[in-house]
């Protein structure tokens, strides 16, 4: 799925860098070497983010 249609991030992108320690947007978003530009997707991201958190503890 696409999460970010600005950058096309994709959520297997973004679960991964969560795994790799970023765990708010803005690093999720740093560490895939990218910015925010709507932010529409921010949402969406924190959501993937709390999930994959939970999911790993």
């Amino acid at each position: 799925m696409i999460v970010c249609f600005c950058n096309a991030l994709k959520e297997k992108e973004v679960r991964g860098a969560v795994r790799g320690g970023a765990h708010s947007p803005q690093k999720v978003y740093s560490k895939l070497g990218c910015k925010f530009q709507c932010g529409q997707c921010r949402p969406l991201a924190q959501r993937i983010i709390n999930n994959e958190t939970a999911t790993a503890c």
